[in-house]
């Protein structure tokens, strides 16, 4: 067998097939060759069928039950889905109206059960609010209303002035008040005096550096309270020019318009009120109305406070006194050695 290289390659070849070793194996093919062997050149050609091509064509529907006529059961139909017929647009006048601009259309809006609103980048769930009901205040409720405020008001008052009894102020203050009661040609009262002894004791306890006694006189007096007062205390050794007595007032409203009057000259603010523990929160409350800011200290002896029933009393009438002195802004007529 030849290898490419060799050198009988290169030698001119005469086409005879003889003188080599090689002739058995190796065969050369040439157009040559092939016109001059006795067999033609095939012509190769589509083969034709033997059966003719099936047309198939739209089956005819049959007329009425099997028919020989009947086509192929491999043909099958085929029918073009019928299209969906279109709504019918409405004319202008019919279509509703455009509803209004929305002023969130640029931002994610929330369109659920609980109000349309923007949205947060991490919205919270919102509580569903609840109805309130509505109350039908009737009449009989407002007036039942009504009586229970009147009725509670009274006891009420009642327990503020046994509250404001039982307080003792004794901080420093521009003077000291003694409220006046009854005097007998001169000579004060046990109960005026008890409020005087009340008021020496505080003076000596440097609660304020002047003592004003207050109280005018009955007809047919020779002494008025406020000068029976001022005479004890001048008795007792306080000095004459720590004790001012103004002669007026015939009750304690009487009392408190002369007092401010002389407050106002010697631009005094507080004070610190002595009188029996009953009178005390009316006391304080009048002080008030005519600018005097004042505290108590009420007298503990004497025969105001000695008895239970006569305290009951006391509280009785001063819870009225206060209230009438409230609506009518004026002084009660009820007098029992005191106001």
């Amino acid at each position: 067998m030849r290898m490419v290289g060799d050198d009988r390659g290169d030698e001119a070849w005469d086409g005879s097939t003889g003188g080599s070793t090689d002739d058995e194996a190796t065969q050369v093919f040439s157009r040559g060759d092939l016109a001059s062997s006795g067999e033609a050149t095939r012509a190769f050609t589509r083969a034709q069928d033997t059966e003719p091509t099936q047309e198939f064509g739209r089956a005819e529907p049959p007329s009425g039950g099997d028919s020989a006529d009947e086509p192929d059961k491999f043909t099958r139909k085929f029918v073009r889905e019928r299209p969906r017929s279109r709504p019918r647009t409405r004319s202008r006048e019919e279509r509703p109206p455009d509803p209004p601009p929305d002023p969130y259309d640029d931002e994610p809006y929330d369109d659920g059960p609980y109000g349309g609103g923007p949205l947060d980048e991490d919205p919270e769930p919102r509580p569903r609010p609840r109805r309130r009901k509505r109350r039908r205040f009737r009449l009989g409720r407002i007036i039942t209303l009504v009586l229970l405020v009147a009725l509670a008001i009274p006891p009420a008052t009642w327990g503020w002035v046994w509250y404001t009894a039982r307080q003792d102020d004794r901080e420093a203050s521009d003077a000291i008040i003694v409220l006046g009661a009854s005097q007998y040609n001169g000579v004060p009262s046990p109960v005026f005096e008890a409020r005087l002894r009340q008021a020496q004791a505080l003076y000596l306890d440097g609660v304020a550096p002047v003592i004003v006694t207050v109280g005018g006189k009955q007809p047919d007096d020779n002494f008025t309270e406020a000068t029976a007062g001022r005479n004890w205390l001048l008795d007792v050794g306080v000095p004459a020019d720590h004790v001012v007595a103004v002669e007026e007032g015939r009750d304690t409203l009487q009392s408190f318009q002369a007092v401010s009057e002389v407050y106002e000259a010697n631009e005094w603010e507080t004070a610190i009120l002595v009188s029996d523990p009953w009178h005390s929160l009316r006391s304080k409350v009048m002080a008030s109305d005519f600018g005097i800011e004042a505290g108590t200290s009420p007298a503990r002896s004497g025969p105001a406070v000695i008895e239970r029933r006569t305290q009951l009393w006391y509280i009785t009438r001063e819870t009225a006194s206060l209230w009438y002195y409230w609506i009518f802004n004026d002084s009660s007529e009820f007098r029992v050695n005191a106001a």
